[in-house]
């Protein structure tokens, strides 16, 4: 039976599939600017940017960003990216033809934001005297802070949608209706019970980095 070293990627091998995402980026951006396609422009451009979140987080604030983290971060937004833009060939997009693809996205993204809640809350929890939040509260927390996002993010959808309608050009984000935006809040939901459950595990140095910097403003 195999051990957990020989399924979970080295290091090293964590970095270059983080690369090699990064460079598939660029390479749908020009396909969305050959295309003049603006979803793909739009949504790959945001996506190459938060791919650069990582480095500057621990260039400019000492936040350490290890490996797993960044390729975490790069694989979320290259999945959504690369559902806007398809198969070679393929004349829709992965969410339109690919049922689980928008679950997928939404969970890991989802969390993504429940990571930056969690780790900051934990942080808040070690630094603040007199302050003791339950693991079972800090859960709760995570996942109401998730689901207030997707409502955001929801709505924003909808304003995107309703402006492109008045103004005649295609949507960036797409809603499919009521039912798909109740699974979103559901998978949404999955991805904050996962950190919350296991977050303790793979974001203690950002916690303690983020405590650290409370620390440093208090005094």
């Amino acid at each position: 039976m195999p051990s957990l070293a020989d399924i979970v990627p080295s290091r090293k091998r964590q970095r270059q599939l983080t690369y090699l995402m990064e460079i598939g980026l660029i390479g749908m951006l020009f396909i969305g600017i050959e295309r003049g396609n603006a979803g793909i422009i739009i949504n790959t451009g945001v996506a190459l940017l938060v791919t650069q979140l990582p480095p500057v987080l621990e260039r400019d604030y000492e936040i350490p960003m290890d490996p797993r983290l960044t390729l975490w971060i790069t694989t979320a937004v290259f999945l959504h990216a690369f559902g806007t833009v398809g198969l070679p060939g393929a004349t829709a997009t992965l969410y339109s033809q690919v049922w689980w693809w928008d679950h997928m996205t939404h969970a890991l993204s989802a969390s993504l934001v429940a990571a930056v809640g969690y780790s900051t809350v934990r942080a808040f929890d070690e630094h603040a005297e007199g302050v003791h939040l339950p693991q079972r509260f800090i859960a709760v927390f995570i996942l109401l802070f998730v689901i207030a996002f997707g409502v955001l993010w929801e709505i924003l959808e909808f304003a995107i949608a309703l402006a492109a309608e008045t103004l005649g050009t295609r949507a960036v984000l797409t809603q499919y209706g009521l039912e798909d935006t109740m699974l979103d809040f559901v998978f949404n939901s999955i991805g904050a019970i996962i950190v919350a459950t296991w977050g303790g595990a793979y974001l203690t140095n950002v916690t303690n980095a983020i405590r650290e910097r409370f620390e440093s403003r208090a005094d």
